[in-house]
């Protein structure tokens, strides 16, 4: 008995080192708050929206993940999103009948082949990461300005709005009105899932967190640096182009200036989730955490009526509360692992 108490306190112990634990009594009181000011937001329609508005960041924000676990920085993926999208938006309204899994494979291809270009530029040039990622958004996201001239593509095929607005399974309430769990909520959880299994049960993955963990004892150990961040910026990029799907899946709009600025929630996401900014450290389950704690408070603000430019300002606020308190514990933790010699 004496062994199962202990070993209780042992289990509870380590929970509450983690970053999750705290983000989940966060997004838990929040819910409850706004549940009790707004009965609109504690309903399963209203649940299902912030899955379903939550798939464009969720899924950007994952491929983020990775980049920043093996050391990496990488802002650039809004406007790789931006021009995998609107080619694939090109070959939606052309007349030439393009096959429809070439369509869907124009943004992943896209996204592929601008995140390794991140990733070659930054290994060969050993130049940071920021900075090659700065620049390429800017260039990618100015010369599509200059080429599509600032043009909205719209108009799309029957087939692509009617998997915008499906459902896996639906409900109809008691207006009549139907709604349920989105395709795109969907490929949000097969995205989450993928990542889980790489992360955790992979070398791929335990390479990955070597890297972010110890350059230098990466390289000794053998580890093929290049490969390692060449997959990791390619990653970010096909799901840069899968997310750029989503994004045109919802709103059934294409336009060259819609997605670059939206950085900050996804980054905000993986560290509000307890990712380490400097590599090494992350998990799926706190940027999942991270990401609906974001969602949440939009659309909770959405719901009070609240003016948008307040949204950044919340967010903004729990990103440096969190940071607050990451930085306090591991404050702490040096502390208490300090010897004092007192002889």
């Amino acid at each position: 008995m004496h062994n199962r108490k202990t070993s209780r306190r042992n289990v509870i112990s380590r929970a509450f080192t983690r970053s999750e634990t705290y983000l989940f009594i966060i997004l838990f009181v929040l819910v409850a708050v706004v549940s009790i000011i707004s009965p609109r937001f504690f309903t399963a329609r209203n649940a299902l929206q912030i899955l379903r508005t939550s798939a464009f960041t969720g899924i950007l924000s994952i491929g983020f993940l990775f980049v920043l676990i093996q050391g990496g920085l990488d802002i650039s993926f809004t406007a790789t999103a931006t021009v995998a999208q609107y080619l694939m938006a090109l070959a939606l309204v052309s007349k030439g009948n393009v096959p429809i899994l070439v369509v869907l494979l124009i943004p992943i291809a896209v996204g592929m082949l601008l995140g390794s270009v991140n990733a070659v530029l930054i290994h060969r040039l050993k130049a940071p990461s920021i900075i090659v990622a700065i620049a390429n958004l800017n260039i990618y996201y100015g010369v599509l300005q200059i080429i599509s001239g600032g043009t909205w593509i719209y108009n799309f095929p029957d087939w692509f709005d009617r998997v915008g607005k499906g459902f896996v399974f639906a409900f109809v309430d008691e207006n009549g009105a139907t709604f349920g769990l989105s395709y795109l909520t969907l490929i949000w959880i097969a995205v989450a899932i993928v990542a889980v299994v790489v992360l955790r049960y992979t070398k791929l993955g335990r390479h990955l967190f070597a890297l972010g963990g110890n350059i230098e004892a990466a390289r000794r150990s053998g580890l093929s640096l290049f490969r390692l961040r060449l997959f990791a910026y390619s990653f970010l990029g096909l799901l840069a182009g899968l997310a750029g799907i989503v994004q045109a899946l919802d709103t059934q709009t294409v336009a060259p200036n819609a997605l670059v600025g939206r950085e900050f929630d996804v980054v905000a996401a993986v560290v509000l989730g307890g990712a380490n900014i400097f590599g090494g450290a992350g998990s799926v389950g706190g940027t999942l955490l991270g990401v609906l704690l974001i969602t949440v408070i939009t659309n909770a603000l959405t719901l009070l009526r609240i003016p948008a430019y307040w949204h950044q300002v919340f967010i903004g606020a729990v990103v440096l509360a969190s940071i607050s308190v990451t930085s306090l514990r591991a404050l702490l933790a040096r502390r208490k692992e300090r010897i004092i010699d007192v002889r």
